[in-house]
């Protein structure tokens, strides 16, 4: 990948602040918008979704999800050119205490300042979306498979 690609990758997964997540219900597709927070080194996407959401009854039913972030459309753009990441992994539902949560809260508040109620309601968790595979497209015709470990290293400034 080279530098123009990775700093693409880079801006898309830190500012873009939606995810369309997809998960299998009864065998079939499902797919959601969500909020999510990446860790620092893309090892991990999380999400905070309530337990009433059928995505989140899917993924304790099948950890196995995706999850896909695009530039955002508009009329000037050529859709063709937008960048776009798709993840491929596994899901696990972390608990609602301890160190990590705490970071992760004040984490998730400082990128969603008005998500603070989620906080008050005992449905809500976050999970954490490890991921398997990546396929990064920078634009027509410039797609890059990605590996945990190349993820990893795309992340590096």
């Amino acid at each position: 990948m080279d530098t123009e690609a990775r700093s693409l990758l880079q801006t898309l997964v830190r500012e873009t602040r939606t995810a369309t997540l997809a998960t299998l219900r009864g065998g079939a597709p499902n797919v959601s918008m969500v909020l999510y927070l990446p860790e620092e080194d893309f090892s991990a996407f999380h999400v905070r979704v309530s337990r009433l959401a059928w995505h989140t009854q899917d993924m304790q039913d099948d950890p196995r999800v995706a999850l896909s972030l695009q530039e955002t459309d508009a009329p000037a753009r050529d859709p063709q050119q937008l960048a776009r990441l798709t993840l491929r992994g596994g899901a696990t539902q972390l608990m609602n205490e301890g160190a990590q949560f705490e970071r992760l809260k004040a984490a998730w508040l400082a990128r969603y300042p008005d998500a603070g109620v989620t906080f008050e309601l005992p449905d809500f968790a976050f999970w954490s979306i490890a991921p398997g595979e990546a396929r990064f497209v920078a634009g027509f015709a410039r797609a890059f498979n990605l590996s945990p470990a190349s993820l990893a290293q795309a992340a590096q400034a």
